[in-house]
This record gives C-alpha cells, sequence and structure tokens, in this order.
C-alpha cells in the first residue's frame, strides 16, 4: 500500500450541486473567458501548489460534462444526497495526499496568499477553517484524512451541518482579521448562487 504523503495538499473541488438558483451549471458558466470550474482549480492549485486535483460529482455523468484535465481526477459521493458534508468526505477519501484543499466550484476569486497562508498554519491541527463574520466557512477550508473517521459517524447519524464534526478534531480557526490582511474585502468567500451574483461578480473581474 503507497504511504500518503503528509505535506503536500490535493484540490478538492465541490461541485455536485445542482445550481436550482443560477437555473444553470454554475460550474462551466464561462468567467472571464474560462470556465468557472477551470478558474476556480487554477487558482487553488496556485495557492497551495496542490499536487493534485479531485472533483467531487454527485453521478459519472456529470464528471464526463465537466470541462476538466486529463490528470484531474474526478469522485462520485460515497454518502449520496448528504451535501456538502458528503463532499467533503468523499474528496478527502479520494485524496492521494494526507491534507486537502476544499473548495466550492463557484467561488471565482480565491486569494493565493491567503491560501498559502492556511497551508502554513497546519501544524498540530487537523483542520484550518477561516471565520467571517462569527461564522466558519468550511468550503473554504484546509482538512487532514484524520477528519475522516468523525465526518463518517456525522454522516451516518444524518446529521449534515459541516461545522458539527469540528469539535472533534483539532481546528485552527482563522479569525477575520488574520484573514484581511491577505483579502482585504474577503472576496474569497464570495460565491455564486443567483444570477445577480453572477454579474456582479463579472463586474468585480473587471
Amino acid at each position: 500500500m503507497n504511504s500518503v504523503d503528509k505535506s503536500a495538499i490535493t484540490a478538492v473541488i465541490l461541485a455536485g450541486g445542482q445550481s436550482r438558483r443560477l437555473g444553470r451549471d454554475k460550474a462551466v458558466e464561462p468567467f472571464d473567458g474560462e470556465p468557472l470550474i477551470r478558474r476556480v482549480i487554477r487558482r487553488a492549485c496556485d495557492g497551495v501548489s496542490a499536487r493534485g486535483v479531485v472533483v467531487v460529482v454527485a453521478a459519472p455523468a456529470r464528471a464526463a460534462a465537466l470541462p476538466l484535465d486529463d490528470d484531474h481526477q474526478t469522485a462520485v459521493d460515497v454518502f449520496p444526497d448528504c451535501g456538502s458534508l458528503g463532499g467533503i468526505y468523499t474528496g478527502l477519501k479520494a485524496a492521494p495526499t494526507d491534507w486537502s484543499l476544499v473548495a466550492a466550484c463557484d467561488m471565482p476569486f480565491l486569494s493565493a496568499p491567503l491560501l498559502a497562508h492556511m497551508a502554513g498554519l497546519r501544524e498540530g491541527v487537523d483542520a484550518v477553517v477561516p471565520m467571517v463574520e462569527g461564522r466558519p466557512e468550511p468550503t473554504h477550508a484546509l482538512y487532514t484524512r484524520r477528519c475522516l473517521p468523525a465526518i463518517e459517524s456525522r454522516l451516518r447519524a444524518g446529521q449534515l451541518k459541516i461545522s458539527g464534526f469540528f469539535d472533534d478534531v483539532a481546528v485552527r480557526y482563522v479569525p477575520e482579521s488574520e484573514i484581511r490582511d491577505f483579502d482585504p474585502d474577503l472576496l474569497s468567500f464570495f460565491n455564486i448562487n443567483r444570477p445577480e451574483d453572477l454579474t456582479r461578480a463579472m463586474e468585480l473581474a473587471q
């Protein structure tokens, strides 16, 4: 059995949502000259010098429809219909490294300096999670595979709130004041759900 790389990071991109509020597939939406998911992957990889990419999807057909590179791995939800918590579990399970950066596919303004800073905070913890307006941002966070048992326990109990398992692992929370040193406007956490979000994001990209 191959040993798991303890220092490198995999970029895990969550792309299992159905984009109901946008009305079309946000992952493939053209954004500033490229499909949105490719922009997110590129920025995530730049931020943590990712060893590989795992894109989590709800079904194989979904994976086939995404504009991914040949070396991008896809993983189908191990626990179907369990939202982002299930996606995080699937991504961590599939990743070839101990640590993974988990990001949603609809976050076009990931900040490489912020992600690099977060990657440097991993010593002695199981997760590195930003806090914005007093709330954790679990789909813009770093996790080690040591989180898998705690996540699986929650999934099997039907407890799908992502932050629910944080009490069971060692978390380094990144306060908003620290985040703003690298991302003053907190654009890293801007995500596209509705048509007006997409319009605003395109304006910001200009």
